[in-house]
């Protein structure tokens, strides 16, 4: 036997070699399984205050552009984050009162066409092949109404749960806002405070990967509210072109419930359609269900996903699955958040990704920074936000 055999190893060794390593990396991910299965077991216990967090940071990249441009300008951070975070509240509030202006300019005119479908529906009734008499109607109401009683204490009880949910909601809200107040006071404050604590070296990288989730949250709410805007826009389209009533507010709502997931969309096309049923009959609201219908299957399966796949980088088949383990994990607010919770984690994900290729540079290459290997170079496009 030759040196060069003795010292190859044999094939028990190299099968040994090869279940350590397979032993020693499956330890490791056995290890950063139970690190994220604690991490969201923390996350899900403290919900109540996750919550409220994520919300207040989408609404700070609202309103932080126009924070920084009248900080740029030397007005004081109290007094600018004060400004827009009332003008913002200014100018939901107006359109608010727009629609239910409108609303309240149109209900008389849709009670009358509603009378008049409903006297239609019991002529047509009362007709062949029905032939259906007023006793009978009359008997028909009152078993209805019977059957009503009886469940009073089950609709309390619904009605309850309902009221503490949204005073739930409304509590979540204010705090967001308070906080979104925060974050564009003493937001450019953070990461220069973060860098002292955990020093220069490790504070570098962590900055870097915050500007670039915050740029992503950025893109997310723009995303969002192109589609909602596109929703809005073909849905006023179609009420218009069919004359239904109310079609301006109906779009404002659209646009939005275009921010709530799944439930908004839903209850904004339902009211579209109530209206053109109740003012224009059920053929106009039979076609109105079908563009309502087409509208949010091309908005939820096909613009949405390829929007958010682009500006926030992601597979059109991630945005879908994240919604949908969102909406199930944690309901409405859930879907709403998945999207870009999954977005942040893969900016994080990239990240590590050039970490890895710049460590894994061929022997002779020079790095970027001779003095720093580990540096990445700050990859934000131009204009993108500083940090809140």
């Amino acid at each position: 036997m030759s040196a060069e055999d003795r010292r190859r190893p044999d094939r028990g060794q190299a099968i040994g070699h090869g279940v350590t390593w397979l032993a020693r990396w499956s330890a490791r991910l056995a290890l950063v399984a139970i690190g994220f299965w604690l991490l969201w077991t923390l996350i899900g216990r403290l919900w109540v205050v996750v919550m409220p967090v994520l919300l207040g940071l989408l609404i700070t990249t609202v309103l932080w552009p126009p924070a920084r441009w009248l900080r740029a300008r030397g007005v004081p951070a109290a007094l600018a984050s004060t400004i827009v975070l009332l003008g913002g509240l200014v100018v939901l509030g107006g359109v608010v009162a727009l629609i239910s202006t409108s609303i309240a300019s149109g209900v008389p005119e849709i009670a009358d066409s509603a009378t008049r479908a409903l006297q239609q529906a019991l002529d047509w009734a009362a007709g062949p092949p029905l032939n259906i008499r007023e006793g009978q109607l009359d008997q028909l109401l009152q078993q209805g109404i019977d059957q009503l009683r009886s469940s009073v204490g089950s609709i309390a009880n619904s009605l309850l749960t309902g009221v503490g949910t949204v005073t739930s909601g409304l509590v979540t809200g204010i705090v967001a806002l308070l906080l979104a107040f925060l974050f564009v006071k003493d937001g450019p404050r953070f990461t220069p405070w973060l860098r002292g604590v955990i020093g220069e070296r490790a504070g570098g990288h962590v900055t870097v990967v915050l500007e670039r989730v915050w740029t992503t949250l950025g893109d997310f709410i723009r995303t969002q509210a192109i589609v909602s805007l596109v929703d809005a826009v073909l849905i006023g389209l179609g009420l218009v072109v069919l004359g239904v009533p109310l079609a301006v507010p109906l779009a404002a709502l659209t646009f939005l419930g275009g921010f709530v997931p799944i439930v908004g969309a839903f209850i904004a096309g339902a009211l579209a359609v109530l209206v053109a049923l109740v003012s224009n009959g059920p053929t106009t609201a039979l076609i109105m269900l079908v563009i309502v219908v087409v509208v949010q299957q091309v908005e939820g399966n096909v613009l949405q996903p390829v929007l958010q796949s682009r500006s926030l980088r992601l597979h059109a088949a991630v945005v879908l699955l994240a919604v949908t383990a969102g909406s199930t994990l944690y309901g409405i607010a859930g879907a709403f958040l998945a999207v870009p919770v999954v977005a942040a984690v893969a900016v994080v994900l990239r990240y590590l990704g050039e970490i890895i290729d710049r460590r894994a540079k061929p022997e002779g290459e020079v790095p970027d920074r001779p003095d720093d290997p580990d540096h990445v170079p700050d990859a934000r496009p131009p204009g993108s936000a500083d940090g809140a």
